[in-house]
């Protein structure tokens, strides 16, 4: 069996950030080369196209196809994370995704904007729940806790159409559905621990999905849905 998500279209609405060299590095670790910035007030990838992927990197092993449906990601088998992430990095600004998640239990698709040292804002999809969508953010990598997420209503998430943002500056972070928003973190709510975990620094956007099902971890079995097969 194959499980699909699909991405139509992806856009942002940016601030300049300058273009410099990239490298996969932790800059609280150590000293890292500068991140490259997109040189333009937007970017906008037509996943129905053959040149949607261009300005995107794919994760070993993604299996994505492009077609009238947008980008379909696949999974079949429990190491398969079929992933694409911008070559580029945004700091503040809002991102539109068009997508319908991945069905099958256990399955997680996500969008995630995520920085070098581990600043995350998420969308999160759980293939076997169809009523709601997850939203998080983390600061620094910092998972001592796990009370940031929240829980938003969205229909057929795996059957429907919908586009989800993330609307983001120095002061609060927006996420809204179809226009609507759901909701609002500010700089200061007591769950950034007075701005420390706030998101606050450069990040590529990342798509994709995985098997949350097929984790050794029974918390994360749990989580996503409970455990997936390939029958």
């Amino acid at each position: 069996m194959r499980l699909s998500a699909a991405a139509v279209a992806f856009a942002a609405t940016l601030p300049y950030a300058f273009a410099q060299t990239s490298t996969d590095c932790d800059p609280l670790e150590k000293t890292c080369p500068n991140d490259t910035g997109l040189n333009s007030k937007s970017f906008k990838a037509d996943f129905t196209s053959d040149g949607g992927l261009s300005s995107w990197t794919e994760a070993v092993a993604t299996k994505i196809e492009l077609g009238d449906q947008g980008a379909e990601f696949s999974i079949s088998g429990d190491k398969d994370a079929p992933t694409v992430e911008t070559d580029f990095y945004i700091f503040f600004g809002r991102v539109d995704v068009t997508m319908k998640a991945a069905p099958g239990q256990g399955i997680v698709s996500s969008v995630v904007l995520e920085s070098d040292d581990l600043d995350e804002i998420d969308w999160e999809w759980l293939g076997g729940d169809t009523t709601q969508v997850q939203t998080n953010f983390f600061g620094k990598g910092n998972t001592t806790t796990y009370d940031r997420g929240g829980y938003s209503s969205v229909s057929s998430p795996q059957d429907t159409y919908h586009t989800y943002t993330i609307d983001w500056n120095e002061e609060r972070i927006e996420w809204i559905i179809d226009g609507s928003t759901v909701r609002t973190l500010t700089y200061d709510d007591p769950t950034t621990l007075g701005g420390k975990n706030y998101p606050q620094t450069p990040m590529r956007v990342k798509l994709g999905s995985w098997c949350g099902g097929c984790a050794e971890a029974e918390g994360t079995v749990e989580w996503a849905g409970g455990k997936t097969t390939f029958d």
